[in-house]
């Protein structure tokens, strides 16, 4: 995963002082506050967040334990839970919006956006804030958050302070939504969200793995840290890289390997800019950075993408390009630890040059460890074939599956291949039942 950035780099580590106590105790009663059952009661002040990869929902636990921390009674909730009935009796609602794609509600906040900001509610009496957080090199800059802002003050809703836009993690933006914070909470002294220190890795190898491919040339970048013992993470995690030219704006990739093999493997498309000059991550990660340079990484965790529940399920995973890294990933995972019911959906370019990690998943189908693999490759037809035409030609076998259980894991591109995934799916289950799967968490996405 390239490209993005988010206001979790701005959280991690608290201020080393006697407030860090303090912060920390508020911070625990702000999750377990979230894990309360709705029918107990809400708390008077709700926290709500919209998040795709963690960002939105991470600030929402430190705004709720910010408050929490001045006495207030606050509680983080995910969007995916605040039902029209909840919203309707509330008094006081800060949001945390993040924005998907050019302008989208994230996966979380799809019914949401759809169902609730459809109707009609008289949000009359209450109160609130948004923290908008988005990228100002797409169109639609902080479309969701907008958008969400807009239909409060439609409903008849009343703003507390006027919305904060935050563009890639902006430290002055998130201050300023501190500050409103500290208002609220009638206290001055929280301590400040700092970012986790990037850690000092070296890159072990480094494989180039479509030698002759059309595309842009795509690397196993494997890495170990050079003064630390290795961090924890789970399938479905991410990295951030911090690249020497651009300091400021780390590119986050999804994690290819877990703790069990001793490293960090990624995924790296070279990326060139139409100066024909490389991106200065995948540059540096791909062609410049040699065995000895310090490479400046932080493990970020994605909840929405980890297997939690499902990693028992029947598991049907579906990606292109430098998606296999994320879907490589779990189904390590889940065969280290017996789990076969595995069916893998992989597109490339061309078979004889972009079927990645080819030796590793065709053994782990003759060991009848991962029990289906259907490739498309989009150039070897007389026609386009991508992902999307398998899955509507396994449709049967794709109901069949969901029907005993399955869950659903996306990882790749956004753009045509996450929405043309979508659609099929919608086709083969029906959208009723796709937002169910959501709901549930056996339906999740990490697309970029």
């Amino acid at each position: 995963m390239t490209l993005t950035i988010d206001p979790m780099r701005l959280g991690g580590a608290l201020a080393l002082s006697g407030g860090y106590l303090a912060m920390c105790a508020a911070i625990w009663r702000a999750r377990a506050s979230s894990r309360r059952p709705l029918q107990q009661g809400g708390a008077d002040w709700l926290v709500v967040h919209a998040s795709q990869t963690g960002n939105a929902e991470y600030l929402a636990v430190q705004t709720a334990a910010t408050l929490a921390a001045g006495g207030l009674d606050a509680r983080a909730l995910c969007i995916s839970a605040l039902t029209p009935e909840l919203l309707a009796g509330a008094s006081r609602v800060l949001f945390v919006a993040s924005t998907y794609g050019e302008g989208d509600a994230p996966d979380a906040a799809a019914r949401f956006a759809g169902v609730t900001m459809a109707g009609d509610a008289d949000l009359s009496r209450l109160h609130y804030g948004v923290l908008a957080l988005g990228d100002s090199s797409y169109t639609n800059y902080c479309g969701f958050g907008r958008a969400l802002d807009a239909w409060l003050r439609g409903r008849g809703a009343t703003p507390l302070f006027e919305r904060i836009e935050v563009d890639r993690g902006n430290a002055d933006a998130i201050a300023g939504w501190q500050h409103q914070l500290s208002h609220l909470a009638g206290t001055s002294d929280a301590p400040d969200w700092e970012a986790p220190a990037y850690g000092k890795w070296r890159i072990l190898e480094r494989t180039l793995l479509n030698p002759g491919s059309a595309g842009a040339p795509l690397y196993r970048i494997c890495l170990g840290p050079l003064d630390a013992a290795l961090p924890a993470w789970e399938a479905g995690d991410l990295v951030q890289v911090s690249a020497p030219t651009d300091p400021d704006l780390p590119r986050e990739y999804s994690i290819a390997s877990i703790p069990g093999e001793g490293r960090i493997d990624l995924l790296v498309r070279l990326q060139r800019h139409a100066d024909g000059s490389a991106g200065a991550a995948s540059g540096w990660l791909c062609l410049d950075a040699g065995l000895d340079d310090e490479i400046a990484l932080r493990v970020r965790g994605h909840a929405r993408f980890r297997l939690g529940e499902n990693a028992t399920r029947p598991m049907i995973l579906v990606g292109n390009g430098t998606g296999l890294a994320g879907l490589r990933a779990h189904l390590k995972a889940r065969i280290d630890s017996g789990v076969v019911e595995n069916w893998l959906v992989f597109g490339e370019r061309n078979a004889a040059h972009d079927f990645l990690c080819r030796e590793e998943l065709q053994a782990w189908q003759s060991e009848g460890k991962l029990a289906r693999l259907d490739l498309a490759f989009s150039r070897d037809g007389a026609g386009p074939r991508y992902v999307q035409h398998l899955l509507r030609e396994r449709a049967d076998a794709l109901r069949a599956w969901v029907e005993r259980g399955a869950a659903i894991y996306v990882c790749g591109s956004l753009q045509g291949m996450a929405t043309g995934v979508h659609e099929a799916l919608i086709e083969a289950l029906g959208s009723d039942a796709l937002d169910t799967l959501a709901l549930e968490g056996r339906y999740r996405r990490d697309v970029y």
